[in-house]
């Protein structure tokens, strides 16, 4: 019996983390994203506009936000950002980070908190916009 469980019951997580090891067994690793990929668009809105739109990888059930990378690194903090944005975004209760480009299958299960805000991540344009200022 798992430590913690998902609110799939663990079924759909556990079918979806065997359904990846079968594809990264069988194709290998290394492939660009869009090989194991299959985008799904959510719009995230404020007072009626559009403020933001998200490409899922996958979003089976419309219950487990999916998110798939193909780095010959380890995962970092910028993608599990992504997949919380991710579950803000959608309410989905439960999302799997994958990484595919590696020998070894990598993936992470990830929860949304209580009252769970949106973690923004650094990227260069930020970086290098705190050192002018």
């Amino acid at each position: 019996m798992p430590l913690v469980t998902d609110a799939t019951g663990n079924e759909l997580t556990y079918k979806l983390i065997g359904l990846a090891m079968e594809v990264h067994n069988k194709i290998g690793y290394g492939f660009k994203e869009e090989v194991y990929e299959n985008a799904y668009e959510v719009h995230v809105e404020y007072e009626g506009e559009n403020v933001a739109t998200f490409y899922l990888d996958l979003f089976p059930n419309q219950q487990v936000v999916v998110e798939i990378k193909a780095f010959s690194h380890q995962l970092t903090n910028d993608e599990l950002a992504q997949v919380i944005n991710y579950l803000k975004a959608t309410g989905a209760p439960v999302g799997l980070l994958f990484n595919f480009g590696r020998r070894r299958l990598e993936y992470r299960r990830v929860f949304p908190a209580k009252d769970m805000k949106p973690v923004q991540r650094i990227g260069r344009d930020d970086v290098e916009r705190s050192i002018r200022e």
